[in-house]
């Protein structure tokens, strides 16, 4: 790219920004079109804005198709949420810094009400397949994460902006303190597959740095301390591709998984081998005993033979 396409490329990203203006390609645009026929996005969106988008996405490529009747999807996991009712209004609750009163189910049966607090970030665990709502509560002064499918009801407060801006300290500095990093190196062999490598980290914080001198990628994760074994899993799934260079917490856990592996299958199995080894030797030298006893009987046989054709002449 010559420098005068890049000046215009930037003179046309800094005017589309200044416009609030979001350039989308064509993929873009019909990903868009297939999520909008996802019966959640009447309940993700107004009536009014659903028929500006419908009418903005009018004439593109597939137009006049049902993306149903092109690609057929095969078997997955059932799907728990993927918009909530109370999204919206919570995510306006948080966006204007109100207080909030909920009444929601607990765990083991029975029903909290009235509980207030500020709403703080609203979460979408990739593990469980549900949103959550991280809010701080006013009465115990505790950090609670709540589904929202346990919330029975919520109603919007009003708090002094002083009290609002020390709680959201206060939260800040705890997710802060339970924050936890690890460094990922991908194996050179596999640099070309860096794309799918990054996409299994794609629900965490990172950073990427590259060696020219190594050829080596480094990922740097950041994660909570209860995201640890999801994290984990993701290390397992992409196997001899990765390794845990720095995060003696996530190093020590891959430790004790692959020695509890080891001791599961290592020994029986090296076990099952030498016996099923043993008794193929113990079999092969029974066939050749019994081979060389009938070899002898048959020779036997045939010498007797012999003698009594003598005896005859």
């Amino acid at each position: 790219m010559n420098p005068f396409e890049k000046i215009f490329n930037y003179r046309m990203i800094s005017r589309l920004d200044e416009s609030n203006s979001l350039a989308l390609t064509g993929q873009e645009r019909n990903w868009l079109k297939t999520m909008l026929k996802h019966e959640a996005a009447a309940q993700a969106f107004t009536s009014e804005t659903l028929g500006k988008l419908d009418d903005l996405l009018q004439g593109d490529g597939l137009a006049g198709h049902d993306i149903r009747d092109i690609v057929l999807e095969k078997a997955r996991s059932r799907e728990r949420q993927v918009y909530h009712p109370h999204l919206r209004l919570l995510r306006r609750m948080i966006m204007s810094g109100r207080g909030i009163r909920l009444t929601f189910r607990i765990k083991h049966g029975g029903i909290k009400a009235n509980q207030t607090g500020l709403p703080v970030k609203l979460e979408y665990s990739m593990v469980k397949r549900e949103w959550y709502l991280l809010w701080h509560s006013s009465r115990g002064r505790a950090f609670m994460s709540t589904k929202l499918s346990s919330i029975v009801a919520v109603e919007e407060t009003s708090l002094p902006l002083e009290r609002v801006r020390e709680w959201r300290a206060q939260v800040a500095e705890l997710l802060e303190s339970r924050k936890e990093q690890a460094v990922v190196e991908v194996v050179r062999t596999y640099n070309e597959e860096l794309s799918r490598i990054l996409y299994a980290f794609s629900c965490f914080d990172k950073s990427v740095s590259y060696a020219e001198e190594a050829d080596l990628y480094r990922i740097r994760v950041t994660y909570l301390a209860d995201e640890r074994e999801f994290l984990l899993a993701k290390v397992r799934f992409l196997g001899l591709r990765v390794k845990v260079v720095e995060g003696a917490g996530l190093q020590q856990r891959m430790l004790e998984s692959a020695t509890k592996a080891l001791e599961r299958y290592g020994d029986g199995t090296r076990a099952e081998a030498e016996t099923g080894a043993g008794s193929e030797a113990v079999t092969e030298a029974g066939t050749e005993t019994g081979s060389k006893a009938q070899a002898g009987r048959q020779a036997g046989s045939e010498a007797e033979a012999r003698r009594q054709v003598g005896a005859e002449e």
